[in-house]
């Protein structure tokens, strides 16, 4: 039975699943395959690297780096999260990731991102840490109106969270049958509809299909809701979430509250550990 952990996005609270996550790798919880969204990605691959803290560790070293994710880099480069700085000079030499430990372990590791064309998501496999690696984890992690359309082996794409946002079916879909769920909204969350959407559909017309997933988006997330709740009623997944909503917003440059929400993550893991350990054993 394949056991799988799947990583919901959200920027900034996703910190608070950075937490969760150290705390499973410091007590040696191992899964088959991982699949993470936007942020979930972008935070998730480290798990894979076994490098446990760099996650917050340089969201707080570049909180003030204005090439890291600043309204400077926007305007400047068009990217709210600067794409040379974030996806290529950070990983390669100021916090380095990992590239051999990736390729190496043996957990498989997917990333979802929106093909704007078809309006519909891509799941990737990453197995090397090649220059379109860092470009899927980019495209997956790719706000609309605040970042460039990424272009990778064909496609053009954004935020994976647009048109999946908890990929648990889709997990389930490929044989993941025993799942962790770790979500960025507390229990009884509902996504309301966007009201970027005149906005998207103007700056974005020449992609139709993108502007109506962004419309569907809080009806799909709120049914993935849904399914998770009822999946986690029947015992087929463990979901971990925050006990109260955030104290963050999706942009933070404040590394005391970047602190706290990965705080509260590993405090909620360390509760949850023996029911983790439960979980991930059965039937094994």
């Amino acid at each position: 039975m394949k056991r799988g952990l799947v990583l919901e996005g959200g920027a900034m609270r996703v910190l608070f699943s950075a937490g969760v996550m150290d705390v499973m790798m410091e007590n040696g919880i191992t899964f088959d395959g991982i699949i993470g969204v936007s942020a979930g990605a972008a935070f998730g691959c480290n798990y894979k690297s076994h490098q446990a803290g760099r996650a917050l560790r340089y969201n707080v070293r570049f909180a003030h780096d204005w090439r890291f994710c600043s309204m400077r880099s926007w305007l400047t480069t068009g990217d709210l999260c600067g794409a040379e700085f974030a996806y290529r000079v950070l990983p390669k030499h100021l916090d380095i990731f990992d590239e051999e430990a990736f390729e190496a372990d043996g957990t498989s590791f997917y990333v979802v991102a929106t093909d704007i064309e078809t309006g519909e998501p891509v799941y990737k496999m990453l197995d090397k840490c090649d220059f379109d690696f860092y470009e899927w984890i980019r495209a997956s992690a790719s706000m609309p109106l605040v970042s460039h359309v990424v272009e990778v082996e064909g496609r053009k794409m954004l935020d994976g969270g647009i048109t999946d946002s908890v990929p648990l079916k889709y997990f389930e879909s490929i044989g993941y049958e025993r799942n962790i769920v770790v979500l960025t909204q507390h229990e009884g969350y509902k996504k309301k509809e966007s009201r970027l959407g005149r906005l998207l559909r103007l700056t974005m017309r020449r992609y139709p299909k993108l502007a109506e997933a962004m419309d569907r988006r809080h009806i799909m997330y709120n049914s993935q809701r849904e399914y998770i709740a009822e999946s986690e009623r029947k015992g087929n997944c463990l979901v971990i979430r925050p006990d109260q909503p955030l104290p963050i917003g999706r942009i933070s440059h404040d590394p005391e509250m970047m602190k706290t929400v990965y705080d509260m993550g590993r405090r909620k893991a360390e509760s949850m550990l023996d029911e983790i350990r439960e979980f991930c054993n059965r039937n094994a």
